[in-house]
Parts: C-alpha cells; sequence; structure tokens
C-alpha cells in the first residue's frame, strides 16, 4: 500500500547526508604521476559517491514501487493519494505494512549497499597494496 514510504525517507536523508559529505570532502588528485609521460588514477573512491550509489539504489526502488502502486490503483492522482489511507482500518494495516515490509526493504537495501562497501574496501586495498610505490 505505502511500503514504499519508508526507502523513500531513508533515500531522502541519504541525499541531504552526501550533499553534506561531499561538501567537505577535500578533493584528492585525481592522477598521480607514475613516471616520465605516465600517469596512474587514485585508488580511493570518495565516500561521497559510495553514499550516492545508495541514493541512487534507494531512488530506483522507490520510484519502480510507487509505479507498481499506481499500476494497481492503490495510489491515486487525488487526496489523500494513499487509497488506504481514507478508512481507518485500511490505514492501520497500511501503518503495519510500512512499518514491517518498508523498513524490511529499506534495510535490506542498505544491507546490499554494505556488502558492496565491503567488496569495494578489499578492492582499493588490493590496488594500493599493487602499486609501485616511487623511491
Amino acid at each position: 500500500m505505502a511500503c514504499f514510504l519508508v526507502p523513500v525517507a531513508e533515500a531522502i536523508i541519504a541525499t541531504v547526508a552526501t550533499k553534506i559529505v561531499k561538501s567537505t570532502e577535500t578533493k584528492p588528485a585525481d592522477l598521480k604521476p607514475a613516471g616520465a609521460d605516465a600517469f596512474e588514477s587514485a585508488a580511493k573512491i570518495p565516500f561521497s559517491r559510495k553514499l550516492k550509489w545508495l541514493t541512487n539504489m534507494l531512488w530506483g526502488g522507490s520510484a519502480l514501487l510507487a509505479f507498481e502502486h499506481v499500476w494497481h490503483g492503490e495510489v491515486v492522482p487525488w487526496f489523500p493519494f494513499l487509497t488506504a489511507a481514507s478508512d481507518p482500518a485500511e490505514a492501520s494495516a497500511m501503518l503495519a505494512e510500512m512499518a514491517t515490509v518498508g523498513v524490511a526493504m529499506a534495510v535490506l537495501i542498505t544491507a546490499v549497499w554494505c556488502g558492496m562497501l565491503l567488496v569495494t574496501s578489499v578492492m582499493e586495498k588490493k590496488a594500493l597494496k599493487a602499486q609501485p610505490t616511487a623511491d
């Protein structure tokens, strides 16, 4: 009914956090000299870009869920927009669905993102170890 609103709320918070983190990050050198006429790229991905992955996953999933709810007539273009909000009995079922399904979806998306961070961290460490040191 309205389970997509929980990931939307998390997406709003993550988007604001991304903007804040991006404004506080110092810009690292994108290219480092590797030798005469050669450059190698930096191996560390900024955290703001990693947060952007989370926001993209949350906004994309929420948009698909919202479309699905519109398709099934659960979201309408007139007030109160959510058909379950017009009846108190259905409203309590809607809130229960948001608390169970919506929270579970948001937690799952965040857990997948955390897994992506772990894999990325391992890849960054390997790349930093593989870089030749300039002596």
